[in-house]
């Protein structure tokens, strides 16, 4: 027996002469849910009419139609609410309006056919909400799909400009506007996706809207593309920007979760056009592994306030010779290079103050002296000279860039 021909001999015993009067009662319950198509209820109504007049409990197969319909419901976009709306409402019309056959009975088949519709209601309500959770979490899992395939192509950066247009209209992204890209490492692995995902969100699309963002995960990150500001980003002046801002929202956010901290986030620049996109998140992913290298201690870095190594390790040979000549002879210091390199970098970013130099790297004033003066020993390069310090700070950059002296120096040939 074929689907359609099991559901006909299913069908409750309601007369016909009674049909339109469910659907009266079904135009109304769909006016009450705020026109939620009165198609969703199906088979529902006569369902409820045959419990209160025969007692009968619905079959497997007729809560599956139901289950059906609520499935039907998530992928019209219908929200749960509305759709539980419509069938209480229906349910209670229905029963006001139950003809004199059930009302006019004695007082115990009143409360037989009340039980027995309470269960139809029952049963077809939370049969519905499944259908609906069922439809609603294969929708969410084929967004993300989409939604990580999107962010994937995006920062590549290589793929079709108008496939990637159409792709991004339903996520809101208009492509031809000014975008940042913000990434976000965990201390160690990223902790559950979802949580730090919504959490994100709901800062983010409070203080900037949900068009033109974009959250997702890639390689073990959190990425956010944001809207940037639409003025010239190569003209832009140099104090504190939108980057800057998002930067320090992500992370007062990601702070409060009770994994992955401490956080670091780093902001590329913001660039135009789709491949502006892709240079903000590969900017983003150089000030991270750079942040790494620096030892940086500050939770928001900037690509921007970065810049000075990419033009350092542009011309790779010669910063690699200039860390050679001036730096190597630290390496003969008892304890070896690192100790003098990091004083000296503390040294240059306290602005050549011996006491704040002990106070950031936990050492005293006399330490710290006595570094100086072992750099200036073994290179002949004092410090102290500002004849001297350009070349010294510009190697002491270099030797972080190229993470030296944790790693050798790369062959400068």
């Amino acid at each position: 027996m074929t689907d359609n021909g099991a559901r006909r001999n299913q069908r409750p015993v309601v007369a016909d002469a009674d049909e339109q009067w469910l659907v009266g009662v079904a135009a109304g319950a769909s006016r009450d849910a705020g026109g939620v198509p009165v198609a969703l209820l199906g088979d529902y109504l006569p369902l409820l009419a045959d419990a209160a007049i025969t007692g009968r409990k619905p079959k497997r197969a007729e809560l599956d139609a139901v289950e059906a319909l609520g499935r039907r419901a998530a992928e019209q976009g219908i929200s749960a609410g509305r759709v539980v709306q419509l069938y209480l409402s229906a349910a209670r019309r229905l029963w006001q309006d139950l003809p004199e056959v059930v009302r006019s009975r004695d007082r115990e088949a009143v409360r037989a056919a009340a039980t027995a519709v309470l269960q139809v209601v029952d049963d077809a309500v939370a049969t519905l909400a499944e259908g609906y959770a069922v439809a609603r979490r294969d929708l969410v899992r084929r967004e993300e799909t989409l939604r990580r395939e999107l962010i994937d192509d995006l920062l590549r950066g290589d793929s079709d400009l108008g496939a990637l247009v159409e792709r991004a209209e339903p996520f809101g992204l208009d492509l031809a506007r000014v975008h940042q890209v913000a990434l976000a490492a965990p201390s160690r692995r990223l902790p559950d996706t979802d949580a730090a995902i919504t959490a994100l969100e709901a800062v983010i699309f409070d203080r900037l809207g949900d068009r033109d963002v974009l959250v997702a995960t890639k390689d073990g990150l959190l990425v956010v593309l944001a809207p940037a500001d639409a003025n010239n980003p190569d003209t832009a002046p140099p104090q504190r920007t939108a980057a800057d801002d998002l930067g320090r929202l992500m992370h007062d956010r990601l702070r409060r979760l009770p994994r992955g901290r401490p956080w670091q986030i780093a902001v590329g620049r913001p660039h135009p056009g789709l491949y502006g996109i892709a240079r903000s998140y590969e900017e983003a992913r150089e000030a991270l592994t750079m942040a790494a290298r620096l030892r940086v201690a500050s939770p928001v870095v900037s690509a921007r306030d970065l810049l000075i190594y990419r033009v350092l390790l542009r011309d790779q040979p010669a910063i690699v010779e200039l860390v050679h000549a001036v730096l190597s002879p630290l390496t003969h210091a008892r304890g070896g290079a690192e100790p003098l390199v990091t004083t000296l970098q503390a040294y240059f970013d306290t602005g050549g103050v011996a006491t704040e130099t002990a106070k950031r790297i936990h050492i005293s004033v006399r330490a710290v002296t006595y570094r100086l003066e072992r750099v200036h020993t073994l290179t002949g390069y004092d410090p102290a000279d500002p004849a001297h310090r350009f070349t010294l700070q510009a190697a002491v950059l270099g030797a972080r860039a190229l993470d030296w002296p944790e790693k050798p120096l790369p062959a400068s040939g």
